[in-house]
């Protein structure tokens, strides 16, 4: 096995983990919505998650660990890449707000924060922000 293919089975299981983690935050209601089923469908999209690998996570996606990024950088990349892909996708009000809620206790932010560094998160991303201006002031918004 070369290097490359270590490297691109890693990718790989971390986009898979990654995608279980938001499909466990989508079912915390046990149900999931339109709206979510639609972003997960882009999101598998995005993250290169195969047809097969999709049905297999949807049915059995309790077997994946959350492992949110233990670094907050980490957290706030995240963060900004599903808040464009929502952006992108036209989500708007409640389902918006909603769905980044849910997915941002999910990332590990704290809940009682979650609907203040949402709303900043979606402010930053309309306005176009690149992700080191997106860090930079989710990190310094209450200072």
């Amino acid at each position: 096995m070369s290097f490359s293919d270590l490297f691109d089975s890693g990718f790989k299981k971390r986009n898979e983990d990654h995608f279980a983690a938001i499909v466990r935050v989508a079912m915390n209601d046990g149900v999931i919505s339109a709206d979510e089923k639609a972003f997960l469908d882009r999101l598998a999209t995005n993250l290169d998650i195969s047809e097969q690998d999709y049905k297999i996570i949807l049915k059995d996606y309790q077997s994946h660990p959350i492992n949110p990024p233990v670094e907050y950088d980490k957290r706030l990349e995240r963060l900004y890449d599903l808040v464009r892909m929502v952006h992108v996708d036209q989500i708007k009000g409640d389902p918006e707000h909603k769905l980044l809620n849910k997915i941002g206790v999910g990332l590990g932010f704290h809940a009682v924060n979650v609907k203040y560094i949402v709303d900043k998160a979606l402010t930053l991303v309309n306005n176009g922000v690149d992700l080191d201006t997106f860090i930079h002031e989710i990190k310094h918004m209450n200072q």
